[in-house]
C-alpha cells in the first residue's frame, strides 16, 4: 500500500494549483486523474487563450446559496497573486473587455506553468488512473483504491470540476462522493449557457442566426433582479453570447427575459421626431439604428410597411415600435445542456464546508475546491479566479500553516 500525505483528484486548474502549492509547502502530494489527457476545460477555454482571471474579482461576482462563502478565500489569494505568478513564468497576457486577462499566445501556456509548479512541488501524477473506491481507515486516514493500486493517505482533496462538457471527460464522481459520505448537494444545472426557445416562437428569428449586437438584458423582480449590458448572438436555436450566458445562471426556468435590443438609444421618441425633419423610409431609417436584418425582422413583426415614408407613419405605430425593441419580453423554452454549458451551478453545499480551508465539516481530512463546491462564477475570468483561490485556501490548510498575503510560488 502506497503512502502520500495528500491526494488531488482531478488535474484540472484547481486540482494542478493546489497539487503544486501543498507540495511547494513540503506535503507528499499525488494528482490523480481518469483521463490521459491534461486541464482539457483550460485548453479550450477563452477560445484556446483561457481568460485565466479577471482583475476586479469580488463575492458580488458569484452565485452560491451562501453568497458569502467564497469572501474568504477570494480575499487571502487575489487576482494579482495569480497575475504575478503568471508574469513571473514569462506569460505575456491582454486585457480584453471589462478585466478580463487572456494568454496573448495560448491556453496550452497555462497549462505548463501550472504542470511546472506541480514539479516544483516533487507532485507525482498519475493518469490515466480512476479511482474506484474511497473509504475511511479506522484511524482516520482514506483508502483510495484504484487503477494503479491501493493509497493510504491522510488528506483527500476533490478538484473533479463540473458536469459540462461531457465530451472532453466531465463527471460526477465528485458529487457521488460527496454524497456517500452524506453531504448536501445544491441540486447541478448548467450555466454560462445558450437559450433555447420552442420552434414555433423562433421561426421568426432563426433567420437571424449570427447576428451579434449590445443589449441590456435582465430578468428576475426586486432584489432578486439581474442585469447585464453584454453583446447577444442569434443562433438557429435561440439566443446565445455573453449577455445570454450571464443571464442564464441566475434565470429560474419560470422566468422570462426581458431583452432591451437597442440600449443606447430612445426609439419611441427618436423615431417620431425623426419623421418630421426625414422623407426617409421607415425601415431605412430603422436599419440606421439597428442592423438591417434585425430591423427587417422587426417590422415584419410589428405588421408595419418598410417602404412606407416616415411623414406617412403614424405616431403611435412609431412609438410602439420603439417600445418593442426596447421591451422585448420572450420565455426560452430551455438551454442546450451541458454540451454547451460553460459551467455548473450548484454542487457540494457550502454549508458543510469550511468557507476558510474548504476542508469538510463532517470528516476531517476531506476538501472540495473549485467548481465541484456550490460557487459559481460570472463569464470572464471569474470561475478560474475561483478555482485559484479555493485552491490556495486547501493548499496552505493542509500544509497546516497560516494563510500569508501573498503565497509562496516556485519561479520557473
Amino acid at each position: 500500500m502506497q503512502g502520500f500525505d495528500a491526494v488531488v483528484v482531478g488535474a484540472g486548474a484547481a486540482g494542478l494549483f493546489c497539487a503544486g502549492l501543498a507540495g511547494q509547502r513540503g506535503l507528499k502530494v499525488l494528482l490523480i486523474d481518469h483521463s490521459s489527457k491534461l486541464a482539457e476545460k483550460i485548453r479550450i477555454s477563452g477560445g484556446g487563450r483561457c481568460n485565466f482571471t479577471n482583475r476586479d474579482v469580488g463575492p458580488a461576482n458569484f452565485l452560491s446559496e451562501n453568497p458569502a462563502f467564497c469572501r474568504s478565500a477570494l480575499a487571502r489569494y487575489s487576482p494579482q497573486d495569480f497575475i504575478k505568478l503568471v508574469q513571473n513564468h514569462g506569460i505575456a497576457f491582454h486585457e480584453k473587455h471589462k478585466g478580463q486577462l487572456f494568454c496573448d499566445d495560448s491556453a496550452e501556456q497555462i497549462i505548463e506553468m501550472l504542470v511546472k509548479e506541480c514539479e516544483a512541488g516533487g507532485v507525482t501524477r498519475w493518469q490515466p488512473c480512476t479511482v474506484v473506491e474511497v473509504r475511511r481507515a479506522g484511524d482516520g486516514s482514506f483508502e483510495l483504491d484504484t487503477s494503479q493500486g491501493l493509497l493510504r493517505t491522510p488528506r483527500v482533496v476533490v478538484a473533479t470540476g463540473g458536469l459540462p462538457v461531457p465530451k472532453i471527460g466531465a463527471s460526477d464522481w465528485g458529487l457521488r462522493l460527496a454524497k456517500r459520505f452524506e453531504h448536501a448537494i445544491v441540486e447541478p444545472r448548467p450555466a454560462l449557457v445558450p437559450l433555447t426557445f420552442a420552434p414555433d416562437i423562433w421561426v421568426p428569428f432563426a433567420a437571424l442566426a449570427g447576428l451579434s449586437l449590445p443589449v441590456e438584458v435582465s430578468c428576475g423582480t426586486g432584489k432578486a433582479r439581474a442585469r447585464f449590458l453584454e453583446d447577444l448572438l442569434f443562433t438557429h436555436r435561440g439566443l446565445s453570447g455573453p449577455a445570454i450566458l450571464q443571464i442564464s445562471s441566475y434565470r429560474t426556468a419560470e422566468q422570462a427575459l426581458q431583452i432591451n435590443l437597442a440600449p443606447e438609444l430612445q426609439l419611441d421618441k427618436e423615431l417620431p421626431e425623426a419623421k418630421v425633419a426625414l422623407r426617409r423610409q421607415l425601415g431605412n431609417e430603422l436599419a440606421t439604428r439597428l442592423p438591417q436584418r434585425l430591423a427587417a425582422t422587426w417590422l415584419e413583426r410589428a405588421g408595419l410597411d418598410a417602404a412606407k415614408p416616415l411623414p406617412d407613419c403614424r405616431d403611435a405605430d412609431l412609438q410602439r415600435l420603439g417600445r418593442s425593441v426596447h421591451e422585448w419580453q420572450l420565455m426560452p423554452s430551455g438551454d442546450e445542456g451541458w454540451r454547451k454549458a460553460e459551467v455548473m451551478r450548484g454542487g457540494v453545499s457550502t454549508k458543510d464546508l469550511s468557507s476558510r480551508t474548504l476542508e469538510s465539516k463532517h470528516i476531517p481530512g476531506l476538501y472540495f475546491i473549485g467548481e465541484v463546491v456550490d460557487v459559481t462564477g460570472w463569464l470572464g475570468g471569474y470561475n478560474f479566479q475561483w478555482a485559484w483561490a479555493s485552491a490556495a485556501a486547501c493548499a496552505h490548510a493542509m500544509a497546516d500553516v497560516s494563510v500569508p498575503t501573498r503565497p509562496i510560488l516556485a519561479s520557473p
